[in-house]
């Protein structure tokens, strides 16, 4: 018996969900630090509760803990964006004040990386040819 392989994929995307302890500061952070946009939303008693962002072709969804988290949020997760230039985007972040780490080059990407209010980690990477290790110079 053979397997015809379906004319088109079944699954078409990851998109990270992220429970935040404080919605309106995580959007914040997204949508004006990082450049996502709301295109869907949950609202729940009147109140923000879940909504889904978009930023190219990437997404990511965020919802807000009910009560307390057991234990820290964001701990050894990480996710990578992969785009056509991360570098610009490093320096589209920067000029919106968002706290990032220089970009270095990493397993042949440029890897520009910042850390959310409950402390995931948002990597955007983009291939390069420059040596392992490099660093971005300051800019002056």
């Amino acid at each position: 018996m053979s397997v015809q392989a379906p004319s088109e994929p079944n699954v078409r995307q990851a998109v990270p969900f992220f429970m935040v302890t404080d919605l309106a500061k995580s959007l914040r952070h997204y949508v004006d630090g990082l450049g996502f946009v709301m295109t869907n939303q949950w609202v729940d008693q009147g109140k923000l509760a879940w909504c889904w962002l978009e930023l190219g072709g990437a997404a990511l969804m965020l919802q807000e803990l009910r009560k307390p988290p057991e234990s820290k949020l964001g701990v050894g997760v990480s996710v990578s964006f992969m785009c056509k230039d991360a570098l610009a985007i490093y320096r589209e972040i920067k000029g919106r004040g968002i706290s990032a780490r220089r970009p270095f080059v990493g397993n042949g990407l440029w890897v520009a990386s910042v850390t959310d209010p409950d402390g995931y980690k948002v990597d955007f990477q983009s291939p390069t040819d420059v040596p392992e290790d490099t660093e971005l110079p300051e800019e002056s």
